[in-house]
């Protein structure tokens, strides 16, 4: 059914036919047809930052940028939903076309720069969520503001989702805000995620509640860089990271007449890059939880980044191109390793 809806959604407009399928997306869960369609979420609870997930596989942050859809998504079976990237305040992004298909490739292009209804609105949509999973929220800086005056609009959004999020991620590595990636390096990095960490812990002690703190990496990066990173991350006492996001390098696909677009590729061509990463973040943080994510498209590549080093994984390019029932085939493939594993 799906391969049906695909064949018709990709004769439109990338974005169109995105709206258009979250929308059908909407109707179909209003009438329970999402979870007949579906089956049951694969209960494989696993305890990670001092949250219980419902299962391994989690959305990654960018197909619901404003939470208007976290019940009908998490009706596919999600343990884990990320929403976001939102900024402080509502920005419509950069200008049109800003995605592309490289479907030879089962590959994306966005260059979307954030679009969003800024925190405000986000949080009153996730206020209303009845999906029982975890939500995480991914949290950025707005066009508008200097680089050098990132970290203000970081604390904003971080004092804004923290009573509601189960997790919070900091986003300093998309390719379509100009600047954001160095953030990701040296002084930089320190003197924003400092100050995080330290309103993070002050407004958990508020709450009496521990919300954990992630930060999302680019891909795009040397061993050199890498080891700083961690470094960083485990100065400054973070609770996770997200390997990766995007990434700005064309190898894979230079030969595809969409390869010349600016912006983030997903997809099958960020795979091994990103599976690079997290065996370098896991040489250097031996215990720290990580979330893979790039390239999935089977539970052989769920598996794949557990492998790595990833203790769960999440989807977005490969949902495009597989649909929804790929959710449950990663879900049931990794709570079935897990089983044979001798550490469970």
């Amino acid at each position: 059914m799906y391969d049906l809806a695909r064949s018709l959604l990709f004769r439109l407009d990338p974005e169109t036919s995105h709206g258009m399928a979250l929308s059908a997306l909407e109707v179909l869960n209003r009438a329970g047809g999402v979870k007949r369609l579906v089956g049951p979420r694969v209960d494989d609870p696993v305890t990670l930052m001092g949250l219980t997930f419902p299962n391994r596989v989690g959305l990654a942050a960018g197909l619901d940028k404003n939470a208007k859809h976290l019940d009908a998504l998490g009706a596919m079976g999600f343990g884990f939903i990320e929403v976001g990237t939102v900024t402080p305040k509502p920005q419509p992004g950069n200008s049109k076309p800003r995605l592309f298909r490289l479907a030879e490739h089962e590959a994306i292009i966005n260059r979307f720069g954030f679009n969003n209804d800024g925190v405000a609105h986000l949080v009153e949509q996730v206020r209303k969520r009845r999906f029982d999973g975890i939500v995480g929220i991914n949290i950025g800086k707005n066009l508008t503001t200097a680089v050098e005056n990132a970290l203000d609009d970081y604390l904003v959004c971080l004092d804004a989702v923290h009573p509601l999020a189960d997790y919070i991620t900091v986003n300093i590595s998309s390719p379509n805000t100009p600047g954001l990636r160095t953030l990701q390096f040296g002084e930089q990095l320190d003197a924003l995620l400092g100050p995080i960490r330290e309103r993070a812990t002050t407004l958990d002690t508020r709450r009496g509640c521990k919300v954990p703190l992630l930060v999302k990496i680019a891909p795009d990066m040397d061993a050199d860089e890498v080891a700083l990173v961690a470094k960083s991350i485990e100065r400054n006492h973070f609770d996770g990271v997200i390997a990766t996001n995007t990434t700005v390098a064309r190898d894979a696909v230079q030969h595809d007449p969409q390869a010349h677009e600016a912006g983030g590729l997903s997809g099958k061509p960020v795979f091994e890059a990103s599976n690079r990463i997290i065996r370098l973040l896991r040489k250097h943080l031996p215990t720290l939880p990580i979330i893979g994510v790039g390239g999935i498209d089977s539970a052989e590549t769920a598996q794949a980044k557990i492998d790595a080093g990833a203790n769960m994984v999440q989807l977005y390019s490969g949902l495009i191109y597989r649909g929804p029932k790929l959710v449950g085939e990663c879900a049931k493939a990794l709570k079935t390793q897990a089983a044979k594993s001798p550490l469970g």
